[in-house]
């Protein structure tokens, strides 16, 4: 399959007369390597990256010298070097997971929805990392990085439970007192396990005043490449806002994009992007 140069997946159309060809098509060579297409020549490279092989052997030995490509000894492929790590990595590591949510969140508070939240899950309850609110003060919801809920009553908590093994889940709702925050909340053992099988099945969790009279959630988690969840997403409104259903169609998309996002800088972090617990 070639790749159209300068055509970044994900990334919206510009404006032709502001782009650099001759940038865009040195991104083009390097993105024409993967996991599964280490090693290229000229010819592959000039395929995937969807121009002629005179530019690729051109931009190919303009990259060598660079050092972000090195030939194969006693072939005629090339594939990435270990310079190439220096695009991306600095900007990784300089910043825990957090920070890197922070942004995305501000994006979606108030368009999309009244908070945003980004959380992990510890001893049976929901640590908060980052949170973005606006409106929901009256409600004297208030979660501050480094706050916590009780998983068991929360979408986002839900949303990370889901994706545990069966004696972690249990064992994560037995971490802490289950007790009634409003007459939506599920506190029965049964009740919370079959919940989280439907979680499960449909990808994510929906509060409709579980967790506090009057909020509307829907949460996604944020997945390892094992599957297991290494922190949630979350937004909220206020019930006065939209109904439940107009809701989840319009922020579930935008969660999972979110959370997305941030499991694919994890991956391609190789794990150097942590966390970062609040204080």
């Amino acid at each position: 399959m070639s790749r159209r140069a300068g055509a970044a997946p994900g990334t919206p159309a510009e404006n032709p007369k502001n782009l650099v060809q001759s940038a865009a098509k040195v991104f083009a060579v390097l993105q024409a390597f993967g996991p599964d297409l280490p090693e290229l020549t000229v010819s592959e490279v000039a395929a995937h990256a969807g121009f002629d092989r005179g530019t690729a052997f051109r931009l190919i030995h303009t990259l060598v010298s660079l050092g972000y490509l090195r030939a194969v000894p006693g072939t005629r492929r090339f594939r990435l070097a270990l310079k190439c790590l220096e695009l991306g990595f600095a900007a990784l590591t300089a910043r825990g997971l957090p920070a890197h949510a922070a942004p995305l969140l501000r994006a979606l508070v108030p368009g999309t929805a009244d908070a945003a939240s980004l959380g992990l899950l510890e001893a049976g309850e929901v640590v908060y990392l980052e949170r973005v609110q606006a409106g929901l003060s009256r409600q004297g919801v208030v979660r501050r990085p480094g706050s916590r809920a009780g998983a068991y009553a929360t979408a986002l908590g839900q949303a990370m439970l889901a994706y545990l093994p069966r004696e972690e889940q249990v064992a994560q709702l037995q971490a802490v007192e289950r007790v009634k925050l409003s007459e939506r909340t599920l506190t029965d053992l049964d009740a919370l396990l079959a919940r989280l099988e439907q979680v499960r099945a449909q990808g994510y969790a929906v509060s409709d005043g579980e967790n506090a009279y009057g909020l509307r959630t829907v949460a996604a988690p944020v997945l390892d490449a094992a599957g297991l969840p290494q922190a949630g997403i979350s937004l909220t409104i206020h019930s006065d806002r939209m109904p439940l259903d107009e809701f989840v169609a319009r922020a579930l998309p935008e969660a999972r994009r979110v959370a997305g996002e941030l499991a694919e800088a994890v991956r391609l972090s190789l794990g150097a992007i942590g966390r970062t617990e609040a204080a």
